[in-house]
């Protein structure tokens, strides 16, 4: 984290974080416990929702929601192909089939309904909205297109913890919402996420499921409840630590401030690039209120040499990444599907092209005007 001048994330950790974890350090209970069950309560009200499940990663999280679901060999699950592997490992794992979507452009890099609704089949189970960035996907849309087939609309909010907009929080508007608190992440245990579900009955079960489907838990053991129990379904140990939970509580208090210093950061770095002569700024024209601001990508024109770019940024201390390149165009996803270039044009177009700059809270306008200014001095559009 100390070799760049500018950063491309950086989690923000206090003495807080510290006292939190020294807490449960002397607690003698490290595995999920009091503290990961105070802290679904709290994440689950910042939701506005009635209850949440804490678990070891956001992997875990979506691999439980597929799970929920029942989905697996004969079923398909349509997702956009930008996004993280995760997704598409889960749906894969399960033995399910998924059919990659395209995003909408390079103004946005969310799933594009349109082209969701034309690869439904009868085999279609469910629908994936991955809000990309922290940016909303088109819900309105998804959740009615879920509707009229009659499908299960999982979002994918690995990039927006308790991130409200017009059409609702994100992660709770579909079945069911799945987050990761990862590092890299706005709200950042080391290890972590969290699973809401509308249904109570969906959400017990994936309570269940992350712990090898008992029947009865380790707090209720240790309360005096029975020693014995069942196990009625195929689980695993999906369970978080105490010790990441505890700094979650610490992180979402933080969340607000945080937020608001990120929208602060994205609204300098509007200023500051919006002369570049080729350069896409995706979600520019949504609010800036309305997104949790996980990254800020760009969009470069046709023929620039992303590779290059980024070297100079890097000579100039600057950290840059990319997010990400298209799934449906790794080795395991062509070899299984039969898939390759052109199965995706928008998609491949927008991931040739696309360059996250850095984004975290410890970012101010000195930082932004270096990034912008770097950016300008390295700019070579295509001709």
């Amino acid at each position: 984290m100390t070799d760049w001048k500018i950063n491309l994330y950086r989690p923000e950790l206090t003495a807080a974080e510290t006292a939190a974890v020294t807490e449960v350090m002397t607690s003698g209970w490290l595995s999920a416990g009091p503290v990961t069950r105070d802290f679904e309560a709290r994440f689950a009200a910042a939701l506005g929702v009635d209850d949440a499940v804490a678990v070891s990663n956001g992997t875990a999280a979506l691999h439980l929601a597929v799970l929920a679901l029942g989905l697996g060999p004969g079923d398909e699950v349509i997702l956009p192909s930008l996004n993280f592997v995760s997704t598409a490992a889960v749906v894969s794992l399960c033995g399910a089939t998924p059919v990659f979507a395209e995003v909408r452009g390079d103004h946005d890099l969310c799933v594009d309904p349109a082209d969701m609704a034309a690869r439904i089949t009868p085999r279609t189970r469910a629908l994936v909205a991955v809000h990309y960035g922290g940016y909303a996907a088109e819900l309105p849309a998804l959740a009615a297109l879920a509707r009229r087939h009659g499908l299960a609309l999982i979002e994918d909010s690995a990039h927006a913890p308790a991130t409200p907009t017009p059409h609702g929080v994100l992660g709770t508007v579909g079945d069911i919402g799945c987050y990761s608190f990862f590092a890299t992440k706005n709200l950042a245990m080391g290890e972590g996420g969290a699973v809401v579900a509308r249904d109570p009955a969906v959400r017990e079960r994936i309570r269940r499921l992350r712990s090898h489907a008992l029947t009865v838990g380790a707090q209720d053991r240790h309360r005096g409840g029975p020693s014995l129990y069942d196990v009625d379904a195929l689980g695993l140990n999906y369970r978080p630590t105490e010790i990441a939970c505890a700094i979650g509580r610490v992180q979402l208090d933080a969340l607000p401030a945080a937020a608001q210093r990120r929208q602060e950061a994205v609204r300098a770095y509007r200023r500051a690039l919006a002369g570049l002569p080729g350069l896409t700024l995706p979600f520019a024209g949504h609010r800036v209120e309305d997104s949790a601001h996980h990254l800020f990508p760009v969009v470069l024109p046709e023929g620039t040499d992303r590779e290059q770019l980024q070297e100079r940024l890097r000579a100039a201390g600057i950290q840059t990444g990319v997010h990400y390149p298209p799934t449906h165009l790794f080795t395991a996803y062509r070899t299984r599907l039969g898939l390759g270039p052109g199965s995706l044009p928008v998609t491949e177009s927008v991931t040739r092209r696309q360059l996250s700059l850095p984004l975290h809270t410890g970012i101010g306008p000195t930082e932004v005007e270096q990034v912008a200014e770097a950016v300008s001095s390295a700019w070579q559009p295509a001709r």
